[in-house]
């Protein structure tokens, strides 16, 4: 009997680093692509991963990014869904285009998905930046990913889905909050993704 070859995941899970899972995704079985830290990074994973699917002719699957964000609208601890995205640290505004958009694009400035998670709602401001101050472009979050990942769903037109859990006020004290919060929502997120199958 001819050997099957095995079947992609119909949802891929994308973190940015391992210590936003804690080892509670691997330890349920649950593959997790750590895509690193950047919307480099995080564009390049998730377009890699996409193609095998691709060159498989399978379906695209669902993409749910779980991981940490700032804000200065929710407290720390809170769970958001976030299903509209920018880039705040896009600025060509001295070529004459406003702030947030990037040149000669054919994407909208704000990425928008269908809500899927029942949790509060969250625009996320994504830049390579760690952010300390408020956002010129209109966020409630700010990560470093999210929007990256989005946008790669927005090409190949695939779904996405996001949550954050906010673990800082994304102010002068965010590096310390972030480092002593990053892990605490990694049973939540695993309760958040079986609750999708």
């Amino acid at each position: 009997m001819a050997a099957t070859v095995s079947e992609l995941p119909r949802i891929i899970v994308v973190m940015a680093l391992p210590m936003e899972s804690s080892g509670v995704f691997e330890a349920a079985g649950v593959p997790v692509l750590y895509c690193g830290v950047g919307k480099v990074n995080a564009a390049i994973a998730l377009t890699q991963e996409l193609s095998r699917y691709t060159h498989r002719g399978e379906d695209k699957p669902l993409t749910v990014n779980f991981g940490s964000a700032g804000s200065r609208c929710h407290a720390s601890g809170t769970l958001v869904a976030c299903h509209e995205f920018v880039q705040r640290d896009m600025d060509v505004r001295a070529l004459g285009f406003a702030l947030g958009v990037t040149p000669y694009d054919e994407a909208p400035a704000r990425l928008s998905f269908d809500p899927l998670f029942r949790l509060p709602a969250a625009v996320c401001g994504s830049g390579d930046s760690f952010a300390t101050a408020d956002s010129a472009v209109e966020c409630a979050v700010v990560d470093m990913e999210a929007y990256a990942l989005a946008k790669v769903c927005w090409n190949e037109n695939a779904k996405f889905a996001c949550v954050k859990y906010v673990t800082d006020g994304a102010d002068t004290s965010a590096a310390n909050d972030w480092q002593r919060n990053v892990h605490k929502a990694a049973e939540e997120f695993l309760r958040l993704f079986r609750g999708l199958k």
